[in-house]
């Protein structure tokens, strides 16, 4: 990162242009299927570059002790297109596409922007004292950090709109000590059956008409295990959510290699599988699974061509470390996921946490240096700013969303806890000026990558603009 002495302005002199600062100019790597060459095309509004289409995977940092498994690279080379679409102001809007890998698959590896002081990469070498000099700095140098990096790779007017349901509430055998669910805690929760498939259907299209572009179910259990006739009438609620044109995510427990196979199969477009905290803090809130256990399911997920959601909870009576130990996990894994989930933790009477008074609630500060470090160190994954939004005033949740928060969840309900209502949520978005992404289309493409504001250096090479790299 950039050393903030050299920073003289807010808004620097912009670099030259090679040609018309408007006009777009990103990458289309067209893989063949006979020869596996990429391909170059000069039409309007597409930069031609012989950029390669490996997904940069570096070596894992052994800062913990937790062993990192190595995804598999067996994966076909993407197919790789920049489309123009409508977004919802009806002005074209050219988008990325939405598959994460694809996206990545547009740069070079080694890729480095800059723009107005600040510089940024993704890397996969980070190490915790890097991540911890970054979440430590004084609040306002690192809210335009991350509100700069934020704007290098994403267009900051759009955020994903998300709607979780809970499938199957209550009776998991987890002792996760925040848990409403588990059956070792005495709450509100009771067990129920998982729901009927038509039932799912309905609350996906209830969700689809108030304006959410991603489904997600979630299941209280530990794992899938032989729960066959389970499993089997899941893969129709994905079927059938996808069918509608929303994106779909599930989030099951643990999950087995064939397993992942069959949702992928099914049309599964994201499996959820938080890290919850630190690997070091991590016994002190779980027991009944590890978090290797926890590590293998994500690389399942990954193997199986499912894009990977995966994030923590603040509030579990962890430290500052812990914090930076999460986000120092999750950016050192050999692809980094495609979302990120920043929960503030709902606290439920007759839960170990929810019972324990000397655990600090998560104040609104806590939440934005998480979601800002988040965004710097993982600069091409969304950053969904989750459970506990409705505990922060509008003005607290537009700061997070300047620290690089673009993806939430709305709806009345997350599984079992209280969130804001989608009247309220579309609401602040028009507050805000915020628009909703689109279901199956990629993310606009950042207005400073555009314009060719953003300079870029790729190893090996001297510094240079966007549109001066065709």
């Amino acid at each position: 990162l950039c050393n903030t002495n050299t920073r003289t302005s807010c808004h620097p002199t912009l670099p030259t242009m090679a040609s018309s600062p408007s006009a777009l100019r990103l990458t289309r790597l067209l893989t063949s299927a006979k020869t596996g060459s990429a391909l170059r095309s000069n039409r309007a509004g597409v930069l031609t570059s012989p950029f390669s289409a490996n997904v940069q995977t570096s070596n894992t940092n052994s800062n913990t002790n937790t062993n990192i498994r190595s995804f598999s690279s067996a994966v076909a080379p993407p197919v790789v297109q920049v489309e123009q679409h409508v977004n919802n102001s009806n002005s074209n809007s050219t988008r990325l596409p939405n598959n994460d890998r694809e996206r990545n698959a547009l740069y070079p590896s080694g890729e480095e922007r800059s723009m107005a002081g600040v510089t940024a990469s993704v890397r996969h070498d980070w190490t915790k004292s890097e991540i911890a000099e970054i979440y430590d700095l004084p609040f306002h140098e690192l809210m335009y950090r991350a509100a700069t990096v934020h704007r290098m790779y994403w267009n900051a007017s759009e955020v994903q709109q998300c709607t979780l349901l809970s499938i199957k509430t209550g009776g998991c055998t987890e002792d996760c000590s925040y848990c409403s669910q588990s059956t070792r805690h005495k709450t509100f929760v009771k067990p129920e059956p998982t729901m009927k498939v038509q039932e799912v259907l309905r609350a996906a299209q209830a969700a689809k008409d108030a304006g959410s572009t991603r489904f997600c179910m979630g299941a209280a259990w530990r794992e899938l295990g032989n729960k066959k006739n389970a499993f089997n009438h899941i893969l129709d609620m994905v079927r059938g959510v996808n069918g509608m044109g929303l994106e779909v995510c599930c989030t099951l427990g643990m999950l087995n290699a064939e397993q992942a196979k069959q949702l992928k199969e099914a049309g599964l477009t994201a499996y959820n599988h938080n890290l919850d905290t630190s690997p070091e803090h991590y016994p002190k809130v779980i027991t009944t699974r590890t978090y290797q256990d926890r590590l293998d399911t994500i690389a399942n997920v990954r193997d199986a061509g499912i894009s990977v959601c995966c994030g923590g909870i603040l509030g579990l009576g962890e430290k500052e470390a812990d914090r930076v130990g999460l986000l120092h996990v999750l950016a050192t894994l050999p692809e980094h996921p495609e979302s990120v989930p920043i929960n503030a933790l709902v606290t439920v009477e007759g839960t170990p946490l929810g019972d324990n008074e000397d655990i600090d609630r998560v104040e609104a500060f806590d939440m934005i240096r998480m979601i800002a470090t988040a965004r710097i160190v993982m600069p091409r994954s969304m950053v969904r700013l989750s459970a506990g939004r409705l505990s922060f005033s509008d003005a607290e949740q537009f700061l997070m969303f300047q620290a690089g928060a673009n993806s939430i969840f709305n709806g009345e309900k997350l599984l079992t806890t209280a969130n804001p209502e989608f009247d309220a949520d579309m609401a602040l978005f028009n507050k805000l000026g915020y628009v909703g992404k689109p279901a199956h289309q990629g993310p606009m493409v950042s207005p400073a990558e555009e314009q060719g504001i953003v300079v870029t250096k790729v190893e090996g090479s001297g510094r240079r603009s966007m549109e001066q790299a065709a």
